[in-house]
């Protein structure tokens, strides 16, 4: 899966306000940065292969470190137990922790059966891929929700940068899904790692222009 990941960061603002949007996106895409960084280091690999699925041309057959279902609650320990470390705000550890183990549920939503539980498997996957267009409605009205849910969570200045950064979300997302075949991995690791900086900043930019609205009174 790809945009449709950050939703789920959007989504959570309104439950754990003390961490920054920056952050909760950054837990919702973690283990894309972690495999960019492992192709790059050669620990996990995958190959081009046109056809692999309608919506993606990636062969993902070794990422476990990243991609498996143990290695994500790894990874999720590790990133929940970082940000306690240093803001001491236990609920937002636990979201955050939440937030990392979600994306290998998204996966195997979108992925044919290649997301492994542990290291050697089993492999999982439902298949959402093997339709563009049902890839992209589903990831576009999940970041439009996500969105929604964060704007009802807060108030406050940058609506025309947020606008603007979801557009071009947005537009990524179909994008990735009806472009051409990469020539190579490296584009794709070092976009992945680009984007995943990209979006800690201009999130968190946006972010301290707005503030957590009240909870309504019960």
């Amino acid at each position: 899966m790809g945009i449709g990941h950050l939703a789920v960061g959007f989504a959570a603002k309104r439950a754990v306000p003390r961490v920054p949007l920056g952050v909760l996106l950054l837990a919702s895409i973690f283990a894309d940065a972690l495999w960019g960084a492992f192709l790059l280091l050669g620990l996990e690999h995958a190959r081009v292969q046109p056809g692999a699925t309608a919506a993606s041309p990636l062969d993902l057959y070794d990422f476990p470190i990243s991609h498996s279902l143990l290695g994500e609650v790894l990874w999720a320990l590790l990133f929940g137990g970082a940000f306690f470390a240093f803001k001491k705000y236990r609920a937002g550890a636990v979201m955050l922790g939440a937030i990392v183990i979600s994306h290998w549920f998204l996966d195997v939503i979108a992925h044919r059966p290649d997301m492994p539980v542990f290291l050697k498997g089993p492999y999982l996957g439902l298949g959402l891929w093997n339709s563009v267009p049902a890839s992209i409605i589903v990831e576009e009205a999940m970041l439009a929700a996500g969105v929604y849910l964060y704007l009802k969570a807060t108030t406050g200045d940058a609506k025309t940068g947020l606008a603007i950064v979801v557009g071009v979300l947005a537009i990524m997302g179909v994008a990735g899904y009806v472009s051409p075949p990469p020539p190579s991995l490296t584009p794709v690791a070092i976009s992945n790692l680009a984007l995943s900086i990209v979006v800690f900043f201009v999130a968190n930019a946006i972010d301290r222009r707005r503030v957590v609205r009240p909870a309504p009174a019960r």
